[in-house]
């Protein structure tokens, strides 16, 4: 098995970038604990980003370690490697991003990245899945 060298540098990033997952965790603890001014609404938001932000980065990692392995190749290969992570960027930033302000009754216009991140990571684990199981087909 070889991991080409693009997985495994996407997979080192993804790496880093849950240790902003765990800053934003003390950022929920502070929120949670009535130290940061929220409602009810922008604390909702918030534990879903959080949660959105650390399953989909980890998800993305364990594709990572095995997509190599699948019948995909060029604009395939890429999307089967890199759409998952980018909703795992798009998806928290919708529910972050669309409650910020004072009081915010309702989600901003920024939810649409929320479903761009739906259609981003629904795409990914279809090309991904299709792929690998390709892949093995081709191995039996």
């Amino acid at each position: 098995m070889t991991i080409q060298p693009q997985s495994l540098l996407l997979a080192g990033i993804l790496l880093l970038a849950l240790v902003t997952v765990e800053s934003g965790g003390y950022f929920l603890t502070r929120v949670m604990g009535g130290k940061v001014a929220t409602n009810g609404l922008q604390k909702s938001f918030f534990r879903a980003g959080h949660a959105h932000a650390a399953v989909l980065l980890v998800l993305s990692v364990a594709i990572l370690a095995i997509i190599d392995l699948s019948a995909l190749e060029g604009g395939w290969l890429w999307a089967g490697r890199s759409l998952v992570p980018i909703a795992a960027i798009l998806m928290p930033a919708g529910f972050f991003l669309s409650v910020i302000g004072r009081e915010p009754q309702r989600p901003n216009r920024l939810i649409a990245l929320l479903w761009l991140g739906v259609a981003s990571l629904t795409a990914g684990l279809i090309i991904a899945g299709v792929g690998l199981i390709a892949g093995a087909v081709a191995a039996l």
